[in-house]
């Protein structure tokens, strides 16, 4: 299982929301591209990165930030937050990211998803971040009628590479991440899942470890990483396949920032 590194970019300041509650933002760094080098350093394979002001806005508002972070890394990034129509998800790309995340168009605008499924194959994710199993949107500020399960259903038959769902109720508490919820999501669609939210430890990525071999594949960790309460090179000898070998033991033994 890949476990994979998040940066919340809000202000130019690496952030964890408590719930999505943009009023209730912790900075945990002022300097977001030397948090993802040390995240690439630590043996990640992945990142994962989020325009929470571009998620508020509706456009990206961190395009730069995002840039020069893709430049620095040799690792795949992947990007959401205020991705609304192709032409900023063309632009994204042919930054150097690898993959765009769309999350509120998957309910507003699922055509669009289609076409740039097609365009890019591969490389659009879905987001899905549901309150109660109804899928939330604009950067988690209003909640639509729309299944969670449904919409996953719908993006994989559009071409989705893969669907990362987020539990909003878990998102920021470190209370471990919703596996019912995700055990029937993944057993719904044949496309890969990535979890997201709660993580708080290496017991419960080794308990979403037992969901790989029905399509969850990977891992997003937020907050515990920043709280020292995960050490990512120790969850990705724990359950993953990363770049540890190559990392001297002394680099994992520290949060950043």
């Amino acid at each position: 299982m890949e476990v994979i590194p998040a940066i919340d970019l809000l202000g130019g300041n690496c952030v964890r929301l408590y719930q999505g509650d943009y009023g209730q933002s912790e900075i945990f760094g002022t300097d977001p591209i030397a948090v993802a080098q040390q995240w690439q350093d630590q043996g990640a394979t992945r990142l994962h990165l989020v325009d929470l002001d571009g998620a508020k806005s509706g456009e990206p508002v961190n395009l730069p930030v995002i840039a020069k972070i893709a430049k620095a890394l040799t690792i795949p990034v992947q990007v959401g937050g205020g991705l609304r129509d192709r032409d900023r998800v063309a632009q994204l790309l042919g930054l150097g990211v690898r993959s765009a995340i769309l999350g509120t168009v998957a309910v507003e605008k699922p055509d669009l998803v289609g076409t740039v499924c097609t365009e890019f194959p591969g490389q659009i994710i879905v987001g899905i971040d549901a309150r109660n199993g109804k899928v939330a949107t604009k950067g988690w500020l209003e909640t639509s009628e729309v299944e969670a399960i449904e919409l996953a259903g719908r993006m994989a038959k559009l071409g989705a590479a893969a669907i990362i769902y987020t539990d909003i109720h878990r998102d920021g508490t470190m209370q471990g991440p919703n596996l019912e919820a995700l055990r029937e999501l993944a057993n719904a669609i044949d496309i890969p899942v990535i979890a997201s939210g709660g993580v708080s430890s290496v017991t419960d990525l080794l308990n979403l470890l037992s969901l790989e071999s029905i399509g969850v594949t990977g891992a997003i960790v937020g907050r515990a990483i920043y709280t020292g309460d995960v050490v990512l090179q120790e969850a990705i000898r724990a359950v993953g396949n990363g770049r540890w070998q190559d990392v001297p033991p002394d680099l994992g033994q520290s949060a950043v920032c």
